[in-house]
């Protein structure tokens, strides 16, 4: 996985970028199929805009972008708002609807089986 910082009309210093690739990781702690993020800072003026794009085995992305005075407090709070999405990703694909479990609904029945346990039964009630 790989972990990309760009920054556009200013620069940061080498130990926010290394704080930005290690929490950046977090994210695959939560969902395994992340194969790149990027995390881009805009400054303009006085004002920095952080976004960060997570792509899921590269057919999803996901997206989070926050505004704020300081580059530290705008990607923590960007890294929030990622982490949150990413859990409603992660909950939106699971299969909630099962009550039973796959090896049970896909195993075919034993027809004879169950017409001798049906016959048994009713054997069994006339007596």
């Amino acid at each position: 996985m790989q972990v990309a910082i760009t920054c556009r009309h200013g620069s940061i210093s080498q130990d926010m970028r290394e704080y930005i690739t290690r929490k950046s990781e977090k994210v695959v702690r939560y969902l395994g199929e992340v194969s790149e993020i990027d995390v881009t800072i805009e400054f303009e003026g006085s004002r920095v805009s952080v976004e960060m794009l997570v792509e899921i085995e590269g057919y999803h992305t996901i997206v989070a972008h926050v505004e704020g005075d300081d580059a530290g407090a705008a990607f923590d709070r960007t890294l929030s708002k990622m982490e949150q999405q990413v859990h409603r990703y992660k909950e939106k694909s699971r299969d909630h609807r099962r009550d039973k479990p796959v090896s049970e609904v896909t195993r075919l029945p034993d027809t004879d089986q169950d017409e001798a346990d049906l016959e048994e039964t009713d054997r069994d009630e006339e007596e």
